[in-house]
């Protein structure tokens, strides 16, 4: 066996076999690499892509804590083909869930056209907003969102023109996804003025 000194990576190594031989392996080592990443890629899809999103938590899950454990059955507000100030359309009948004079609201809400849909629940109780959460966030920048202290300003919130009476600080870098979560609020409190107590 023929014994030569080869340079890898700027090293040099002593490489204990035929040229031929030696070149068959660097190609196969070079060969499964992409293969190995295309594997672990498909496994990941195979888990669903919801694991890798920053805020996860399915309607059913949000409902249970918003009701401890005692969800009602949901109720149908006609929206009459109206979205508000929303930029996704809403269904023309959308449901919601009531128990002790809250509603819940769950909607689904995008950024700008062609954004990936960002999911909420809000909870409406005398008029004003008693509690925002951010369900799904499918976007890449802006899931600050979802963090307490951004979702405590919309506490409190009461319909006031097209807009929301309270006043919400930007986030650099999410104001796409500021505006969202203000629209979505202004709606649910709408939404929630039109439906029967």
């Amino acid at each position: 066996m023929k014994s030569t000194i080869r340079k890898f990576f700027g090293r040099n190594v002593r490489v204990q076999a035929e040229p031929s031989a030696l070149r068959r392996s660097l190609v196969v080592a070079g060969l499964s690499f992409p293969i190995v990443s295309f594997v672990s890629a498909r496994a990941r899809a195979a888990e669903g892509i919801e694991k890798f999103w920053k805020y996860n938590t399915k309607p059913d899950e949000y409902l249970a804590g918003v009701f401890a454990g005692q969800v009602p059955a949901p109720l149908v507000a006609d929206t009459g083909g109206k979205s508000g100030s929303l930029l996704q359309p809403l269904p023309g009948r959308l449901r919601y869930w009531r128990a002790n004079g809250r509603t819940a609201w769950i909607f689904d809400e995008i950024g700008k056209a062609g954004y990936a849909p960002t999911t909420c629940g809000f909870v409406v109780k005398g008029g004003a907003i008693e509690s925002a959460s951010v369900l799904i966030y499918r976007e890449s920048r802006g899931d600050q969102i979802g963090t307490p202290s951004f979702l405590q300003q919309l506490v409190g919130a009461k319909p006031s023109g097209a807009g929301i009476d309270k006043n919400v600080d930007n986030i650099s870098g999410a104001t796409y996804s500021v505006n969202l979560m203000k629209r979505m609020a202004q709606v649910a409190l709408a939404l929630d003025a039109s439906v029967p107590a």
